[in-house]
């Protein structure tokens, strides 16, 4: 069992930054990928950000590219979303989540967060 829990998330104006952070507890070592998802009002949860633990591989969604970097403390077992340059499409739920299953490279995941606003004004 997995547990997510977030923070870091807030009001920013356009241009500012935030860093979301997930701290993961429970059998962490189970994690085999982590991820960041968002869902804004009237769309479709799409992936943010998504990152192999075992070497470190980053997948980006194309709109976010550039501006956003995930990582991950894999001691800690803690992820994080560092994001710059905000725009107000940025405005969405985010959610931290966790993969202990792996299908061709990519996590299928399980265990989600709570869930975090972003809101960027203009």
């Amino acid at each position: 069992q997995v547990q997510l829990v977030e923070s870091g998330g807030g009001l920013v104006q356009t241009g500012g930054s935030l860093r979301l952070s997930c701290a993961a507890s429970g059998d962490i070592f189970s994690i085999n990928a982590m991820g960041w998802y968002r869902q804004a009002p009237g769309k479709q949860r799409e992936m943010v950000a998504t990152i192999i633990c075992s070497d470190g591989t980053t997948n980006y969604e194309d709109s976010v590219k550039g501006r956003v970097t995930i990582s991950r403390d894999n001691a800690k077992g803690t992820l994080y979303l560092q994001m710059d340059t905000l725009k107000p499409e940025d405005t969405a739920v985010y959610y931290c989540a966790a993969a202990e299953e792996l299908d061709f490279g990519m996590g299928f995941y399980e265990y989600w967060g709570q869930g975090t606003q972003v809101t960027v004004s203009s």
